[in-house]
């Protein structure tokens, strides 16, 4: 990677020399820093990405933008980066931003001995860790304005189950939250017996909220109950690419009512609900990141839940015989069948979501995704067929 670097008031410097880092996922930038500290001895905080050389976020060469706070004591190489004002930027990858919300976490949480350790930066959230006595006491995340609703979802979910998600210690505009430590591991490729773990967890929350819909909504939460519409518009600048995407989107109205007819209702949605947004301490459980929330059909959590499963047909089937007991006379069996390719679309609209709402020189960390998952749905709709 090669950081671009900019001083304390954005005036370009130049550019350091290139440095290989293990981690090939490009929003994680906490060895990205540590890199340039260990090498050149100097502090930064990484911005954004200006430029990559592949079109999928990971690996190959990367380019950010990086702030220092004193100019370095060598000569820099000149740099030809595109610097100037975009209005979908995050506040966080402008000069002085990640500063400046440091420094609110600071005086929000109320001590003056922490360090705060940067963790990533991308379009879709700035994380940094806040350490004292050389232990983490708090995390800042900020995120752009499609996720403002994430507090707000924290302290719902809270209210019924305490210690299911992150303690909300403190919000504010913009898109800022300092949220309590949660001891324990993200559970990365973790197995079907912990995934069923989680979603029995998970059910209770879901189904609370099946009655409270309008809680959801008033606090913020998208409404993703009827996506018809939604799917249409990003699937068809690919009906003449994707085989068999528009017989599925023609498809959609008779597979949309038979959904409905299954009878479960809309709900609270984590939305990337996968293991890795799982923390685990071996005693407890506390489910992460909910910038994705929406209100939408249950099925959603549970299929993005099951990826990358073997043999998820356990999980599955202990789902359905939770939502046949919370809703008596609902198919969630035929539900989930009819949903997997609704799924993959609706996974493709967020996608789409994300690329309208971002500035160009980001687009590389989420452009394949769309006709990737419309490509699975496709798939989809074949393997799981459902009269």
């Amino acid at each position: 990677m090669t950081l671009v670097l900019v001083g304390a008031s954005g005036t370009p410097l130049g550019a350091l020399p290139p440095v290989e880092v293990d981690l090939p996922w490009w929003p994680e930038v906490a060895e990205v820093v540590a890199a340039v500290r260990s090498r050149w001895g100097l502090d930064v905080q990484v911005l954004r990405l200006l430029s990559t050389d592949r079109p999928v976020p990971h690996g190959g060469h990367v380019t950010y933008l990086a702030q220092v706070f004193e100019p370095p004591g060598f000569t820099l190489a000149p740099a030809d980066a595109d610097l100037s004002p975009q209005p979908l930027r995050a506040p966080y990858a402008n000069p002085g931003g990640p500063a400046a919300s440091v420094a609110w976490a600071r005086e929000a949480l109320g001590r003056d001995d922490v360090t705060a350790v940067q963790q990533r930066t991308w379009n879709l959230s700035m994380i940094w860790r806040l350490d004292a006595a050389g232990a983490p006491v708090a995390w800042l995340k900020q995120v752009p304005p499609m996720f403002a609703h994430e507090p707000a979802v924290l302290a719902l979910a809270g209210g019924f189950a305490p210690g299911l998600v992150p303690a909300v210690l403190a919000a504010a505009a913009p898109g800022r939250m300092l949220l309590a430590h949660v001891p324990g591991e993200d559970r990365h490729d973790a197995g079907e017996e912990f995934c069923a773990a989680v979603a029995e967890d998970f059910h209770p929350l879901q189904a609370h909220f099946a009655g409270r819909v309008d809680d959801l909504l008033a606090a913020g939460v998208p409404d993703r109950q009827s996506e018809a519409d939604r799917f249409a518009r990003v699937a068809d600048p690919f009906l003449d690419t994707i085989d068999g995407l528009g017989e599925l989107t023609d498809d959609l109205p008779r597979r949309l009512a038979a959904l409905e007819e299954c009878g479960l209702p809309a709900t609270l949605v984590h939305g990337d609900l996968h293991p890795g947004n799982v923390r685990d301490d071996g005693d407890t459980r506390v489910i992460v990141d909910w910038g994705d929330s929406i209100v939408a059909h249950p099925g959603y959590d549970i299929l993005r839940l099951a990826e990358g499963l073997p043999e998820p047909h356990g999980l599955l089937a202990a789902w359905a015989a939770r939502w046949r007991a919370a809703v008596p006379g609902s198919d969630p069996e035929r539900a989930v069948t009819l949903l997997r390719p609704v799924a993959e679309l609706h996974a493709a609209v967020i996608y789409a979501d994300f690329l309208d709402r971002i500035e160009p020189a980001e687009r590389p960390y989420h452009a394949a995704d769309v006709p990737a998952r419309l490509s699975a749905a496709v798939t989809a709709a074949v393997r799981w067929q459902c009269d």
